[in-house]
């Protein structure tokens, strides 16, 4: 009886995908429990739920999200209906208070680092790595911050200010091959606990700090500031605040780089089951969000899209999780790294895969200067290929330390 009512209704909801249930292609969804069409019902986070759950397969989960991605399934009214109330709930209340901006470092960040080691490259960059010429994500990892640094233009003398740290790959980085001091900022104590270490010895700063308590924590101005992928936890309702933080805590003639997920269209929330599994609290931004934050504060002085190159980051970040599960698995750890969580990382690090090929989302990088600033025109830096990288930057730190630490 159930199958009888509730097996239709996702079937419908797939038409014009080509994706099909019990068909035999890499993309189509084999059932192993029939309580899947029950929860399909929650729409997308009933039926990530099921996935993690084991009460479906599919072989190549990004080709099938893929598929649904370019249909019109998003829109379509059960799917509409499921993320409802969260819609709005963050129209009513802010979804990223103190509080609540606590969650996903509590949830997300603060898992054991050695796990994220064990997928991530070198400098633990889990932002979008710059695959330009290579097909090794440790090289991936050194253009992307070598771009960063480019565009910044740190040099020898400078103070930067990181909003966001995670694990300190960016300051190590930029102290190391600029000679920069740097001064990281960060909520999650585990990432703390191993910038702190992996930093050591070098003109480095990693404090446990809210963006909105910078002005009233005595730092002086700096010269350059960087946001890298963070400004996705902070939410519509805090753009102006966050950019009005960082237009304090700039010095006049200094420049801000701003680097992250950017969104295809206008939201205030992310997908439901990213929002419960994922980042909590969280969303991208659309195009007008963050230059309407930025209007009165900042000139925009470029603005790049590099969305193309998270495709091959999230497959080799799938590629190596996987390569490394029983590793992953044996990590003693207070909650353990069991099937389930296998499968929510695969279904969490595909679906996103797809949502960058589609172009859904995109990776922005933004560098502005502070309105009325008289520092000149902008230099933009052109790039350097990876032949002509720095000696130091190309020497990237060896695995075994951060798996170690």
């Amino acid at each position: 009886m159930t199958n009888r009512v509730f097996k239709p209704l996702l079937e419908s909801l797939l038409a014009g995908s080509g994706v099909s249930i019990g068909g035999d292609r890499p993309w189509d969804i084999r059932v192993n429990r029939d309580r899947l069409y029950r929860r399909a019902l929650r729409g997308s986070l009933g039926i990530g739920e099921s996935y993690i759950d084991g009460d479906w397969d599919c072989d190549q989960l990004d080709e099938l999200f893929r598929r649904v991605l370019t249909s019109d399934i998003q829109h379509r009214p059960l799917l509409r209906a499921a993320g409802a109330l969260k819609r709005l709930q963050s129209r009513l209340t802010n979804l990223q208070t103190r509080r609540r901006s606590r969650a996903v470092a509590e949830e997300h960040y603060d898992i054991d680092h050695r796990m994220y080691a064990l997928f991530l490259g070198p400098w633990n960059q889990y932002t979008c790595c710059f695959f330009d010429g290579t097909d090794d994500l440790e090289r991936a990892e050194v253009l992307k911050l070598e771009m960063l640094c480019d565009k910044l233009e740190l040099k020898t003398g400078d103070r930067l200010l990181d909003i966001g740290c995670g694990w300190g790959g960016f300051a190590k980085y930029a102290a190391q091959t600029r000679g920069c001091e740097v001064t990281g900022i960060s909520l999650s104590a585990e990432q703390i606990r191993y910038a702190v270490n992996y930093t050591k010895g070098l003109p480095v700063t990693i404090r446990k700090l809210d963006y909105r308590d910078l002005p009233d924590s005595g730092l002086p101005p700096f010269d350059k500031i960087s946001i890298v992928g963070m400004i996705e936890h902070v939410g519509y309702r805090n753009y102006a605040g966050i950019m009005d933080v960082v237009h304090q805590m700039l010095k006049p003639d200094g420049l801000f780089l701003l680097h992250t997920i950017g969104n295809c269209e206008e939201t205030t929330v992310v997908d439901p089951w990213i929002e419960k599994y994922i980042f909590r609290n969280s969303m991208a931004p659309a195009m007008h969000q963050l230059s309407g934050a930025a209007e009165g504060r900042f000139v925009i002085e470029d603005w790049e899209n590099y969305g193309r190159y998270y495709v091959p980051t999230l497959q080799a970040w799938y590629d190596r999780f996987n390569a490394n599960w029983d590793r992953i698995r044996a990590l003693p750890t207070a909650k353990p790294f069991d099937e389930r969580f296998r499968r929510l990382w695969n279904y969490y690090l595909m679906s996103s895969k797809a949502a960058f090929e589609v172009e859904w989302l995109h990776l922005w990088q933004l560098v502005m200067t502070r309105r009325n600033s008289g520092r000149g025109v902008y230099r933009r830096v052109m790039r350097r290929s990876p032949d002509q990288l720095q000696p130091a930057a190309a020497q990237a730190a060896p695995k075994k330390a951060l798996e170690a630490a």
